[in-house]
């Protein structure tokens, strides 16, 4: 019988603010290589089609879906997952308004709302709620109706914006 031989390849990252130099094979997903190399279990895995959103995390500041990525197309990106947002003890305010609003249930699905939250209220002025719901659409949660999740980014939206000095 002939066995085949995989060659391992180096990458490097910068994970959370973290540089890690691995190497790994190939074939292997961003959201394995986050979760089982790194420990990072933050980054779930849902659907493994890109389609369910928890895997989201971002990647040079743009949201990704991690389960679509190889971890070697990282290979010198700065990546962040749900683990940089904040801690327990150190929220940040997105993650203090989900908790605020009661934004989760079964939280399976929260961190890749927050990720996708993250990058929408950075890159959107996301003025009604019907454009919170759009930029939402790619994250599929079963458990809130996304009330409360509309709720809370609306509230962060509204922090900044009076943080700035403007109205909504």
């Amino acid at each position: 019988m002939h066995e085949q031989t995989i060659e391992l390849l180096k990458i490097s990252v910068v994970v959370n603010g973290v540089r890690y130099d691995e190497v790994v094979e190939p074939r292997l997903l961003l959201a394995d290589f986050l979760r089982h190399t790194l420990g990072l279990t933050g980054t779930h895995v849902g659907c493994e089609h890109g389609v369910c959103g928890a895997c989201t995390i971002m990647v040079d500041g743009s949201s990704m879906r991690s389960c679509l990525m190889l971890a070697v197309q990282a290979h010198g990106c700065e990546i962040q997952t749900v683990e940089g947002l904040g801690s327990m003890e150190n929220m940040n305010p997105l993650q203090q308004a989900f908790q605020d609003c009661h934004a989760l249930q079964c939280g399976f699905c929260t961190p890749g709302m927050l990720m996708t939250c993250t990058d929408m209220l950075k890159k959107y002025p996301l003025d009604t709620d019907d454009e919170i719901r759009d930029g939402l659409s790619g994250n599929i949660c079963r458990c809130t109706g996304y009330v409360h999740i509309v709720e809370a980014v609306r509230r962060v939206r509204d922090g900044a914006a009076a943080a700035a000095g403007e109205t909504k």
